[in-house]
């Protein structure tokens, strides 16, 4: 694999201690830089695979001093198999319609995206975002991004009802799941799950090899949705492991 940075070498800065968001009574650190305008998107492939994430133009990775629980995951789309429980996720959300937008914000994603964030991260550091930083989380990018809206068919003339919508870069070697909300009131369409689960039909579509899905961190109930897909990647200290089925939570005891 070829990695890419830029001639200018990248400056790299490390956060002070704040709270953990995932794990109580822990602090968590990470290290930064921010992506370069001119080929920002080629630099961004190569960190995100060596474990960083975006957060608009900006990559960072955890850093903490006595913590290794976060690992990067990625789904290796060629060769996932589907269980039962997410062939049936799939046909419960057959009909919505998916939708590839530009990355520009508008009040409908917001108004979802507050509702989902009030019934589900109440508590969790975006539950303050504002107008002006949603705009910015999803515009404020050099990197190739877009939005997927699914929604329900349309009834009449207009658009159907917004239901999901998923932040997504596209890199050389995948997609990559920035972030991703939905309407907390439909629990029966398991739409957390269908939206990974059709990113991983997308990526083999297109001929793409994996599915970011950022950090897993053991431990965390929150996060913890992300080794239950198999096969799932994680990334070790010795390179990116395949690992299958209730192995995934026993691949980290390790690191």
């Amino acid at each position: 694999m070829t990695q890419h940075f830029p001639s200018r070498q990248l400056r790299f800065f490390l956060t002070a201690p704040s709270p953990c968001p995932y794990l109580p009574e822990r602090y968590e650190r990470k290290v930064f830089a921010h992506l370069p305008l001119s080929d920002g998107a080629s630099v961004n492939d190569s960190l995100t695979q060596v474990g960083f994430r975006r957060s608009q133009n900006i990559a960072y990775r955890p850093a903490c001093e006595a913590c290794t629980a976060c690992v990067s995951a990625r789904i290796p789309a060629p060769d996932y198999v589907f269980s039962r429980s997410e062939r049936k996720a799939i046909a419960r959300n057959e009909d919505l319609e998916r939708h590839l937008v530009e990355a520009e914000a508008t009040m409908e994603q917001f108004d979802l995206l507050r509702r989902y964030l009030t019934t589900r991260h109440a508590d969790g550091g975006m539950a303050e975002m504002t107008w002006p930083d949603y705009v910015a989380m999803v515009e404020d990018t050099a990197v190739r991004t877009h939005i997927i809206e699914y929604r329900t068919k349309p009834k009449d003339r207009g658009p159907g009802e917004l239901v999901a919508c998923a932040l997504v870069d596209v890199m050389s070697d995948g997609l990559s799941l920035v972030y991703s909300f939905y309407d907390p009131t439909q629990s029966r369409r398991s739409l957390g799950s269908f939206v990974i689960l059709d990113h991983v039909v997308q990526a083999c579509l297109t001929g793409l090899p994996y599915v970011y899905l950022g950090y897993w961190v053991r431990g965390s109930e929150k996060m913890d949705y992300k080794v239950r897909f198999s096969p799932i990647e994680l990334l070790k200290p010795e390179g990116w492991t395949l690992v299958v089925g209730g192995a995934a939570k026993a691949a980290n005891d390790t690191l």
